[in-house]
C-alpha cells in the first residue's frame, strides 16, 4: 500500500481564473504561498506551491476565494512531465486538490473577493426617533 497525501495552508498568490477543458470540465490552477515554520527568526522563506482543482472544487474556489485568501488544500502530490521548446525534459509537481477549506473566516474571504465599498459619511444617514418598540431579535 502507498500513501500520497499532502495538506497545505497558505495564501492564494495570484488572481484566480476558472477554465474549461474541451470536454466541459472546470479546472483551476493556482499557487499557494506557504511559509516555512522551521527557520530561525529573520530567515523568512516562502514556497509557492502549485495546486490544481477540478469540477465542483474549482467552481467552489472561484466563488469563495481570491488572491490573498487564506486557504487549506488537502490532496495528493502528482508529477507532470513535459518537454520545453529546446527539447529539454522537465518535470513539474502539482498538488491535486481533493478537499478545500477556508483557512480564515468565510467573511474574510468574501470581503477579499467583493468590490471596494463606496465612501460613506455620517451625512448619508438620517436620525430616527426611538419610539420604545422592541427590536424583533
Amino acid at each position: 500500500m502507498s500513501l500520497n497525501h499532502i495538506v497545505l495552508q497558505g495564501r492564494i498568490s495570484r488572481d484566480l481564473e476558472l477554465k474549461t477543458t474541451n470536454s466541459g470540465m472546470s479546472v483551476m490552477s493556482f499557487p499557494v504561498a506557504v511559509d516555512r515554520d522551521y527557520l530561525k527568526e529573520g530567515q523568512d522563506k516562502t514556497d509557492f506551491i502549485n495546486c490544481v482543482a477540478f469540477d465542483k472544487k474549482a467552481e467552489f474556489i472561484n466563488r469563495n476565494f481570491s488572491k490573498g485568501s487564506l486557504i487549506v488544500v488537502s490532496g495528493r502530490l502528482q508529477s507532470r512531465k513535459w518537454e520545453d521548446k529546446n527539447g529539454n525534459k522537465r518535470t513539474d509537481w502539482d498538488v491535486i486538490a481533493e478537499n478545500v477549506y477556508f483557512g480564515g473566516s468565510k467573511k474574510e474571504n468574501i470581503t477579499a473577493k467583493a468590490e471596494p465599498s463606496p465612501d460613506v459619511s455620517a451625512a448619508d444617514f438620517i436620525d430616527l426617533e426611538d419610539d420604545g418598540t422592541p427590536l424583533p431579535f
